[in-house]
């Protein structure tokens, strides 16, 4: 199937359960991003920076840009002046930084926090306690231009469906134990973030309403060298 047949069927997919679709374009070159573009896909998400701003200047301005990769804080600069959403907040410090920049440039940036959830140390995210400890600090309270919208986890890279149910449902009641005591007036805090093109079925049945698709949407991945070019 092309990357317009694959945007079509999933769009009907999420669509049917108000989940949203990211399109997860790295390593893609820009004519395959045009293609899912041209098929109605607006929200693609990215892993790194600077393959995030390269395309981000050769692409379309009505794009949606998610950062779903780990962030550097000394790289926030570089798409504080248009990234929709970083999905992947994983220290106080980062928030900072992301609070920082998004003033500079007069704007209030939308964020999830990335929880561990994974049984794998290479994963990166706030644990529950850690969560819950930058949510209470009183420097989270004055931060003004971020907007945490909700929370985000990548479940552990396993052929154990009942594990990674299980970790989606943790992440799930989590969400809900957080929008409960610090986001009850907060109609914004509405984004849960589970599921990649192996496991997002699962993620979506417990309770996801974003998904971030990279193979499912582009086919296999093959390392290309574009960027060598």
């Amino acid at each position: 199937m092309s990357i317009a047949d694959n945007i079509r069927k999933l769009k009907n997919e999420t669509d049917t359960i108000s989940a949203t679709l990211v399109a997860v374009s790295k390593t893609k070159p820009v004519e395959e991003v045009m293609e899912a573009y041209n098929a109605g896909q607006r929200l693609f998400g990215e892993n790194m920076v600077q393959e995030l701003v390269e395309k981000y200047e050769k692409l379309p301005k009505d794009i949606q840009w998610h950062l779903i990769g780990h962030l550097q804080s000394n790289k926030v600069k570089y798409i504080a002046h248009f990234i929709s959403m970083i999905e992947s907040i994983d220290s106080l410090k980062l928030l900072k930084e992301v609070d920082k920049h998004a003033e500079k440039n007069n704007r209030v940036i939308d964020c999830l926090l990335q929880i561990h959830i994974a049984d794998e140390e290479t994963k990166f995210g706030l644990d529950f306690d850690e969560a819950i400890e930058l949510l209470r600090s009183e420097e989270f309270a004055s931060l003004k231009h971020v907007r945490i919208r909700g929370l985000m986890g990548i479940a552990t890279n396993t052929d154990n469906p009942k594990q990674i149910k299980e970790e989606f449902y943790e992440l799930k009641t989590f969400f809900e134990g957080i929008k409960q005591s610090y986001f009850r007036k907060n109609s914004t805090f509405d984004t849960l973030s589970m599921g990649m093109s192996s496991d997002y079925k699962i993620a979506i049945e417990q309770g996801s309403n974003m998904v971030r698709l990279g193979s499912t949407v582009f086919g296999q991945r093959v390392v290309k060298h574009w960027k060598n070019n």
